[in-house]
């Protein structure tokens, strides 16, 4: 199926906006990078994450990784540019 022009051009402002974010925080490719080379993804591995608001407050959630998920991972793996 072809990619209808208002589709090619969302992807070509997602793909911008991963460059800018990219270029914006360099530490966080850094930590995917090593969690990719590492293969730390894996089925019963735990992902956590934090936010801390401007006002100081705090959430925080994490979700213990399974087989669907770990599937979802390697296709977004195969989709990273080179």
């Amino acid at each position: 199926m072809a990619m209808k022009f208002n589709q090619m051009l969302k992807f070509q402002q997602i793909k911008n906006a991963f460059k800018r974010f990219d270029q914006d925080h360099p530490k966080f490719k850094n930590f995917m990078n090593a969690v990719w080379r590492e293969q730390a993804l894996k089925q019963d591995a735990v992902i956590e994450i934090s936010i801390t608001s401007p006002e100081g407050k705090n959430y925080c959630s994490n979700i213990k990784l399974n087989a669907a998920d770990i599937e979802m991972f390697e296709q977004l793996k195969s989709m990273k540019p080179e």
